[in-house]
């Protein structure tokens, strides 16, 4: 729905007998940093010496080699697929990639580092378990690498690692690593990033990356491999507060089959909770309680289900519940309001002003809206909020107020990443502008006993 969409349902974990949910085993996570800081690069070499690429992909990287000069085979040639990355050393367009250790399986988001492509970094980090921020060792900490950092903390990305890399052309100075890693520490308790891991790299010669290097005895940590495979991820999703973006009615209506002949189930793809069979939960925007009759998933009905899967609930009673609609559990209530707070990475070349009028999608509901007010605007160089900017530019991370034409059921994108996450589309244009995320609500949804009752 947006570039803060939810993984797909391949990444539902099992279920073990007692009825919780396993840790998934599918990591999601991406690359960033600034030109030429090697991401790529080390994506090519993870790819490479973890023995994750078939026989077509490696003469296919032979064949390129003429494209980077000197006949050298390029492991950034694996991701960057189009000719004009290749033929500038650039990434520009987000490329993803798959691959599986015995431990765990991975999806990969290659995505640009170029100031000019940040929305493009935005949008394939905004699944991602695990961020991995790139740092050149002859460079240090630069503009982009706060930005990214930042970006990373405002989209809530549970994990980060700071991969220094390039450290054979620093001599694989631990005072310089130790140095990078202290202009780190200098600003990221203002971003509240809570587990961030420090690891020297060379992803051109694979120092560090699959395989320990013998050039850094001073350091004692895991490989990027190995703290990939490592990193705990199964508490990153929400079971707490039940979710579910109604996405559309499921009305097969086949006469010749008893059991689909009147079915009617709302399907949609679980945000955030648990829902079992026999549960009271409460529709919205109708308010109506009722009883969750069953659930259908793909493999057939099950007693239960939690986010992230995709599932059809049928409801006991028949309730005027489309696309748009929400249903929620009875504890946690989700947060609701027509006046919004938020957080927003502006991503197009037209500047966001007061006053502005724009479709807003939320989950599955799409509502108009208007920027009431521009709070503020993020000092990428200092991290300090700048009140009251004119306007938002392309790039630029801050805070704004909205109004929205219908109240919209949400939870604070700290809380939820799923149903606090939204996009601005351009009217007219219908070119997605901005990624927001929400701020929590002071209001809540509060069903009265017997009014809304079934």
């Amino acid at each position: 729905m947006s570039v803060l969409t939810s993984p797909s349902p391949a990444t539902v974990p099992s279920v073990h007998a007692a009825g919780a949910p396993l840790p998934v085993d599918i990591l999601r996570f991406n690359t960033c940093g600034s030109v030429d800081d090697g991401k790529s690069t080390l994506i090519g070499r993870l790819l490479y010496d973890s023995k994750s690429l078939m026989e077509d992909q490696l003469e296919a990287l032979e064949r390129s080699a003429d494209l980077t000069g000197g006949g050298a085979i390029n492991l950034a040639n694996l991701t960057d697929g189009l000719r004009a990355e290749r033929e500038q050393g650039i990434t520009i367009d987000v490329a993803y990639r798959y691959f599986a250790t015995p431990r765990r399986k991975f999806i990969i988001a290659d995505t640009p580092g170029h100031v000019q492509y940040t929305r493009n970094m935005v949008t394939g980090a905004s699944n991602a378990n695990v961020s991995i921020i790139l740092v050149d060792a002859r460079l240090g900490v630069i503009e982009q690498s706060r930005r990214h950092t930042a970006i990373a903390a405002l989209l809530r990305i549970p994990h980060l690692v700071v991969a220094v890399n390039k450290m054979d052309l620093v001599g694989w100075s631990e005072a310089r690593f130790n140095e990078i890693r202290e202009q780190f520490e200098a600003f990221l308790p203002r971003l509240d990033i809570k587990d961030v891991k420090f690891i020297p790299i060379s992803a051109l010669n694979g120092d560090n990356v699959v395989t320990p290097s013998v050039h850094t005895p001073w350091y004692p940590g895991p490989t990027l491999l190995g703290h990939l495979e490592g990193v705990h991820i199964g508490s990153d999703w929400n079971l707490n507060g039940f979710r579910l973006p109604v996405q559309w009615v499921n009305r097969p209506n086949n006469p010749t089959d008893a059991q689909l002949h009147d079915f009617r189930g709302c399907s949609g793809q679980i945000a955030g909770g648990i829902v079992r069979a026999g549960q009271k939960v409460l529709v919205l925007p109708t308010g109506i309680v009722t009883t969750v009759k069953e659930i259908w998933t793909y493999d057939g009905r099950v007693p239960e289900a939690f986010c992230p899967q995709s599932v059809t609930l049928v409801l006991a009673d028949d309730i005027d519940a489309g696309r748009g609609s929400m249903i929620v559990g009875l504890d946690n209530p989700a947060g609701t309001g027509t006046d919004l707070h938020a957080k927003v990475c502006w991503m197009h070349s037209r500047p966001l002003e007061r006053g502005k009028k724009y479709f807003l999608k939320h989950t599955t509901s799409t509502v108009q809206a208007v920027v009431t007010e521009l709070v503020h605007r993020l000092n990428i160089e200092t991290l300090d909020p700048e009140p009251a900017p004119a306007a938002l530019t392309m790039n630029d991370l801050g805070e704004i107020r909205l109004r929205v034409s219908q109240p919209l059921y949400y939870d604070g994108y700290a809380v939820n990443r799923l149903t606090g996450s939204f996009i601005l589309i351009e009217q007219g244009t219908n070119a997605t502008v901005a990624a927001g995320m929400l701020l929590p609500s002071h209001e809540v949804v509060k069903p009265e006993s017997g009014d809304f009752m079934i």
